[in-house]
């Protein structure tokens, strides 16, 4: 099946950190509209359904009646709350996995691509180098799990049309992110101990936005991996987020994961290669040192 032609294109999630950014950089030629369980952002105000159960086959149905006719769908709605996921992981597994395979049947029945974000927690972080896009899935979390269990699910519904795209460590101009905690944090606090031996690559919205679209209107169906380039623990980024802020004197260290437990087992090392979306674009995602001095210029 090939990409997605200009016209309407239905963003699930739109009030979200990642959808509210899909809505603001759509393409000359297409019309994004969104539909989430909450109204949308200021910045971005064509969240057009409000309180759509997207798990229902009627409901999702309907909403392409209403809305459409559609010519894509960007599929960024996912339940994120990772550590949370272990205790509901059954609310998790219909809200990333069932929904993901409802939406993939009604666009199979259009006839229309999918773009499915997807998430580097399918990976059990014990790998040496960047995950390839056909890596095992290995997922230590209720989070991994239902997400993983999405990706399948969209595969098996619409297997001409899917394009699962996986990222990781995201951030942006809105919602809640990890520059954000780390710099409220400094000036509540004045010290930080951040974990040193988790890496993965700070990816932000505004460059993984404008990649799920390409991936949208260019883009075959199958896997790709989509993060800024380069590398980084936890701490790392930190370390620059309060750099970028004229923080420097806040006093930051390094910790182990083991003195900062969490419900949810998280990867040691998720970093992406993302050579296929490469190909595509001609150009890999912004080092993930320039995407984040471009953020903070417009935060402080």
């Amino acid at each position: 099946m090939i990409g997605a032609e200009p016209g309407r294109v239905l963003v699930t999630g739109a009030a979200g950190m990642l959808g509210s950014q899909l809505l603001i950089d759509a393409p000359v030629g297409f019309e994004a509209v969104g539909t989430d369980l909450v109204e949308g952002v200021p910045e971005a105000p064509a969240v057009e359904a409000v309180g759509v159960d997207l798990a229902e086959e009627d409901a999702v149905r309907e909403l392409f009646r209403e809305l459409g006719p559609f010519t894509g769908v960007v599929h960024a709605a996912a339940y994120t709350a990772v550590d949370r996921a272990e205790e509901e992981e059954e609310l998790a597994l219909r809200v990333n996995g069932t929904v993901c395979g409802v939406v993939a049947r009604a666009c199979a029945a259009e006839g229309i691509p999918l773009v499915a974000v997807g998430t580097d927690f399918v990976f059990d972080g014990e790998a040496r180098e960047p995950y390839a896009e056909d890596a095992e899935p290995r997922p230590r979390s209720a989070y991994g799990r239902t997400k993983l269990v999405g990706e399948e699910l969209a595969r098996e519904a619409h297997p001409a049309g899917t394009r699962v795209v996986r990222t990781q460590w995201l951030y942006g101009p809105r919602g809640n992110h990890f520059p954000g905690t780390i710099l409220r944090l400094a000036r509540e606090r004045g010290e930080l101990s951040v974990v040193d031996d988790q890496v993965g690559a700070p990816t932000t919205t505004l460059e993984l936005a404008p990649a799920l679209w390409d991936v949208l209107a260019r883009g075959e169906a199958g896997t790709y991996h989509a993060a800024c380039e380069g590398s980084c623990s936890w701490y790392g980024f930190a370390s620059a987020v309060l750099a970028h802020a004229g923080l420097d004197r806040v006093r930051i260290e390094p910790c182990t994961t083991e003195r900062f437990p969490r419900p949810a087992p998280r990867p040691a090392y998720s970093v992406l290669a993302c050579d296929r979306l490469t190909g595509l674009r001609g150009r890999a995602l912004a080092p993930w040192e320039r995407a984040l001095a471009e953020f903070m210029a417009g935060v402080v």
